[in-house]
This record gives structure tokens, C-alpha cells and sequence, in this order.
């Protein structure tokens, strides 16, 4: 995704009351990168096949630059701030 530094997949879509992986990507400002729905569904299916090990029960960001996984709670709370 070009621009993009950062992706943050939860496991249900805002409106939505079943799971259904998406992703959301942001720049190195934190802000948010639009994406296609084709976009948001691969790249959802990127992380989680690539990480299978991880409880999917909560959101997790990911560095585009390491891959390396980190729940989003913790950037909440290390941030102060909600994407």
C-alpha cells in the first residue's frame, strides 16, 4: 500500500455484528489512508494468515516496515489518543 506505514486489523467491521476481518491503513502522521474494499480484505488476510498464532479476538496494528505485530490496545494506551 503505497504511503502507508501502519495497518490496524480487528476482526469486526464497524456497523457489522459478525466477525469479518478488514484492515485499515494509516501514513507516518497517524492519518488514515483510504482503502477499497478489495483493499481492506486482502490486507486483513495478509496479517492473519501470516500471524495464524494470534487471538483474533482484538484489533492489532502492524508496522508495514517489520510486519511485527502489536495489540492496539497498547498503542491506545502508549498514545492517548483512538484512531
Amino acid at each position: 500500500m503505497p504511503g502507508a506505514s501502519a495497518l490496524r486489523v480487528p476482526q469486526r467491521q464497524p456497523g457489522q455484528r459478525w466477525p469479518s476481518f478488514y484492515a485499515r491503513a494509516y501514513d507516518g502522521q497517524g492519518e488514515a489512508i483510504a482503502l477499497n474494499r478489495t483493499q481492506r480484505v486482502t490486507l486483513a488476510r495478509w496479517a492473519v494468515r501470516a500471524h495464524p498464532e494470534l487471538t483474533w479476538d482484538e484489533a492489532y496494528d502492524f508496522s508495514l516496515a517489520t510486519g511485527s505485530p502489536r495489540p492496539a490496545a497498547e498503542v491506545y494506551a502508549g498514545t492517548g489518543k483512538e484512531r
